[in-house]
């Protein structure tokens, strides 16, 4: 199962909106087929491995098939792997974990199950859950796993107060950030962060088959039709604004706009995440200012933290990481898990769960 899982992880940057899976046959002690599920709407997983087995001339029935996440059950894009492992007979079927999928749900296990198949389920099971994190998120909540990124200083400063903020972190922090963006479905920023820094927001120097798609929170509908993220990948802007001047000129660039008003004149963000979800996107990367980041914590939408350190200090005038309203009891201060920490370089990686 742990080599079924490395071979789901080649699938990282590639597979949304499907899961990561990865399938390794095994028979008499040795390994006689295995594969991954490589791109949505292309064999799954289960359907390499089989293929490569035949191609070797082994023969699957009495095997043992280790998949990380349950076969599925059901016509999609490609025709139900259960069936396709009930027709090569195997002898028994370990999944990691059960496909949280409603349309799958334990129905592939029992299909296997009534064929006669031996199975069993929860191997590595909170393995295979990390690496599918968006997409348990997107079948269990109806909305992607959002990892918020921000590059600081050690006093918690992520750009000096004219709004400068390249570099604070060094080139293999960098480097790392673009890995992450490669994984996500999209990257969400908001109109400050275009307005300051006219970023591009695409995955640079790490080799991706797709760029993920580019959000933009803007309320009040500034976002100039000259912004270089309008270059290349399609972007999304959500707003409370209906202009249609401004509309057009935005989407005469290519960029498709929905309008989420909410109390306040700002964007309901809440409705920007269960939109995604129905678009099928499992992760969302926010890369945004204190502001946007402090109104998705305030209103319990970040999921995970990923925070890149830098040893300096930039000074009480300096930028916030979050825009959080005063605490007056430390009862009341947000508790973090520590997930992983590393160093990169010289800067310090942290990734930390909200509970």
């Amino acid at each position: 199962m742990a080599r079924a899982l490395r071979l789901a992880e080649q699938g990282l940057f590639s597979t949304s909106p499907n899961p990561r899976v990865g399938c390794v046959l095994v028979k008499d002690g040795r390994v006689i087929g295995e594969g991954w599920h490589e791109k949505a709407g292309e064999p799954h997983a289960e359907i390499h491995a089989l293929r490569m087995a035949r191609e070797n001339g082994a023969e699957v029935e009495g095997a043992t098939a280790y998949v990380t996440l349950e076969p599925c059950s059901h016509h999609g894009r490609t025709p139900p792997c259960a069936d396709a492992l009930v027709a090569a007979r195997p002898a028994r079927v370990v999944a990691a974990m059960q496909d949280p999928n409603p349309l799958v749900a334990g129905k592939g296990l029992a299909r296997l199950a009534s064929a006669g198949v031996e199975t069993a389920c929860g191997l590595l099971e909170n393995e295979a859950r990390e690496l599918n994190i968006g997409f348990v998120s997107r079948m269990t909540r109806g909305r992607p796993w959002v990892r918020l990124k921000a590059a600081a200083s050690l006093d918690g400063k992520t750009a000096l107060n004219n709004g400068k903020s390249q570099w604070i972190t060094g080139p293999d922090a960098r480097q790392d950030g673009h890995r992450w963006r490669a994984r996500a479905c999209a990257i969400l920023t908001g109109i400050g962060t275009v307005r300051d820094d006219d970023p591009q927001l695409s995955v640079r120097g790490v080799e991706t088959s797709r760029q993920p798609l580019r959000i933009v929170v803007d309320s009040r509908l500034e976002l100039s039709p000259e912004a270089r993220l309008l270059d290349g990948s399609p972007v999304l802007v959500a707003t409370t604004v209906d202009d249609q001047d401004r509309l057009g000129a935005l989407q005469a660039r290519g960029a498709e706009i929905i309008v989420l008003p909410k109390a306040g004149g700002k964007v309901d963000l809440l409705a920007l995440l269960q939109e995604l979800g129905r678009r099928g996107l499992n992760e969302l990367h926010v890369e945004a200012g204190y502001r946007l980041n402090g109104s998705l914590l305030r209103e319990g939408l970040v999921d995970e933290l990923l925070l890149y350190l830098a040893p300096c200090l930039l000074g009480d005038e300096a930028r916030d990481l979050f825009g959080l309203p005063e605490l007056h009891d430390l009862k009341a201060k947000h508790l973090l898990t520590v997930r992983d920490m590393r160093l990169l370089g010289s800067d310090i990686r942290l990734l930390a769960r909200l509970p």
